[in-house]
């Protein structure tokens, strides 16, 4: 009942490359174990090490060892369900989890390693009062230290402030940011990507990280969002934040074949006033001139891009809008050389130093067809003709502009008073979902510095516009908050999930009935089962008693589930149904995937009777059986019965 030890996973990927490696040592309890022979590693690795202080490239820090370890050691915590603070939890697919970020993570690393599409995050900017996680001896007690240092603060939340008078005010962030984006990577596909808010005080220093978590050839984009002009300021109006843009492996992403694109904003307003200018001409000069001055008006309104702008001329005979802007040279130097005629002179064109960029068979093609623009005469190069009805899409650029003030006006009509100074716009979100999404309707995201849940209400939105079925995932710390009806971001956040799922629901329309408002709330806690462990001589006559219960006193059947499910790596979102066999309560996953039945008698009939229904696994309480001999005969008969279900006992 602990998290992976992702030290032991990591030897195990090294065996697989270097088995030779492989050996056996003796821990600090005498047991045996595997370990890695260094040595004979290096000897494998020879011509690729680096040895001792020699100069190399790398990101480092005070603390970054103790962050590395910290990713990699295990925690014997739990994932419990929270019924009453969950909307729709028999049937929702989306995840609300309330705890340390670093501990969710960890849990997570079974369930759904390698099924995250998009991970998008907003840390903490670390601007000199932030305040964020950072236990830096992590071989102490986790209470222990956290009481020592004072790290605790009246409701028991886990929360530094890291004041830029701290002489290790970069290197506290970075080991708090380290683990979590270790652990975070092994979430996403192969095909997965990660976007990073982040301001100016740790922008650099985090690209530098991601450089070193996820490979500098994984980058794909440093985007700007400016976000207001601040005129009091002394030089220059510094209102930019950035999103750093990480794909797990970029390769993958190019064999792939995928292109991000986004719809033009404006087209279908620009084609609809193209038709009607055109409808309404009195010749195809008056026709064209009132189409380039409406674009020049709504361009300058910023109503339309220059993505729609450039198609600033109508077809003659159509009205279509169209531009002749396109490049239709070889890129460099070589490209196919031949006479392309002139339509109306019949001589030759003057011919691109760099050749043409089609070979002679698609020119044809292409000028037969009308995608090809001549000048008066001979003496202008052609240009390719492209139509706006035709490019309905564009790829995003690096830089854009929102006023960050729309998401405060925003949370204030959807929940009253200000909880946040500077919400995340959940338009902005929505937006990057679908354009790094694309086609994946259906891709699970993740947001682990969830804060009000503004990615939760962007996912909602974004399916209800086009009917997408996309999964969230928002863990937020129980940190304390100033409200008069919450005391934590996390109670702020489920309300507002509440009341967007709501709004959403109502305004998708016939959408609405299968569209996914609800979630699971989950909350981090102690593992579900007590330390019985005691060696000989800690043992006494009268406490063996206290050692029978393995199961904490105030945890429920249905908390014992969920852990049932991190351990066997099953996802949290699989339906649960709870049904009575034989009269005992038996939860049933995903229609057999998994059968438990967790009470403190469990009869040999109601094992045959699970049995039977031939489960993929099956789990039940050791305690359960009145003996040795019972439990072993419930064994048995799974073999008679269903041989291929997995078995256990907890």
């Amino acid at each position: 009942m602990h998290s992976p030890d992702l030290t032991v996973t990591n030897i195990d990927k090294i065996a697989e490359l270097f088995p030779r490696v492989i050996t056996e040592s003796i821990d600090e309890n005498g047991e045996t174990q595997r370990a890695v022979d260094f040595d004979l590693l290096r000897q494998e690795l020879s011509d690729h090490i680096v040895e001792g202080p020699q100069e190399r490239y790398q990101l480092d820090w005070p603390g970054k060892r103790a962050a590395a370890f910290a990713a990699n050691a295990p925690i014997a915590k739990t994932l419990r369900p929270v019924r009453e603070e969950s909307v729709d939890f028999d049937t929702t697919k989306n995840l609300f989890i309330e705890g340390d970020n670093l501990d969710v993570l960890k849990l997570l690393q079974e369930s759904h390693l390698g099924k995250v599409k998009l991970i998008y995050i907003d840390p903490p900017y670390n601007t000199g009062g932030d305040r964020f996680i950072y236990p830096d001896d992590y071989a102490e007690d986790n209470a222990e230290y956290l009481a020592r240092s004072g790290q605790v603060d009246d409701s028991g939340n886990r929360l530094i402030s890291n004041l830029d008078s701290n002489g290790r005010f970069h290197s506290d962030w970075l080991s708090m940011m380290y683990p979590r984006l270790k652990l975070a990577r092994g979430l996403l596909t192969d095909e997965g990507v990660i976007i990073a808010a982040i301001g100016d005080e740790e922008h650099a220093n985090l690209r530098l990280l991601l450089d070193q978590v996820f490979g500098a050839q994984n980058f794909i984009s440093d985007v700007v969002w400016q976000g207001g002009r601040k005129n009091d300021s002394r030089y220059v109006s510094n209102g930019a934040d950035y999103m750093l843009v990480y794909a797990k492996n970029e390769t993958r992403l190019g064999e792939l074949g995928v292109r991000w694109r986004e719809p033009k904003v404006g087209l279908d307003t620009a084609l609809s006033r193209a038709a009607s200018i055109w409808s309404a001409r009195q010749s195809d000069d008056d026709a064209s001139s009132q189409w380039k001055a409406w674009l020049k008006s709504k361009k300058a309104a910023g109503e339309i891009t220059d993505s729609v702008a450039r198609y600033d001329q109508l077809e003659p005979g159509t009205g279509r809008p169209m531009n002749t802007y396109g490049n239709i040279t070889w890129p460099g130097r070589g490209g196919p050389i031949y006479e392309v005629l002139h339509p109306t002179t019949r001589k030759p064109v003057t011919l691109p130093t760099t050749g043409w960029r089609f070979q002679k068979d698609e020119m044809d093609r292409r000028i037969a067809a009308g995608q090809i623009w001549f000048g008066a005469d001979e003496t202008a190069i052609p240009r390719g003709i492209s139509f706006l009805d035709e490019m309905n899409e564009q790829v995003a650029i690096s830089v854009f502009e929102q006023d960050r003030k729309a998401a405060s006006t925003d949370m204030r009509n959807l929940m009253g008073e200000i909880v946040f100074e500077n919400p995340k716009d959940r338009r902005v979100l929505a937006r990057w979902f679908r354009l790094v999404t694309g086609g994946a309707k259906d891709a699970v995201i993740l947001d682990f510095f969830a804060g009000s849940g503004s990615t939760g209400h962007a996912v909602m939105d974004l399916n209800a516009a086009d009917g997408g079925n996309r999964r969230y995932i928002l863990v937020q710390l129980d940190e304390a908050v100033d409200h008069p009806d919450h005391d934590t971001i996390a109670s702020v956040a489920r309300e507002r999930l509440r009341r967007a799922g709501a709004q959403a629901k109502t305004g998708a329309e016939l959408l609405g009935n299968r569209l996914d408002v609800g979630f699971r709330s989950l909350k981090v806690d102690t593992t579900n089962l007590t330390d019985v462990l005691r060696s000989p001589d800690e043992a006494e006559q009268a406490q063996l008693d206290l050692s029978i219960e393995s199961v904490r006193s105030d945890r429920s059947a249905e908390d014992l589930l969920f852990q049932v499910l991190l351990d066997w790596g099953l996802e949290l979102t699989l339906p649960v149904g709870i049904q009575q066999i034989d009269g005992h309560e038996v939860f049933v996953v995903d229609d057999g995937a998994l059968i438990a039945c967790f009470d403190n008698q469990v009869s040999l009939d109601i094992v045959r009777a699970i049995a039977k229904r031939e489960p993929l696994r099956a789990v039940f309480l050791d305690a359960g059986f009145g003996s040795d001999d019972a439990r072993i005969n419930a064994e048995q008969i799974f073999r008679e019965v269903s041989p291929s279900t997995d078995v256990k006992t907890i």
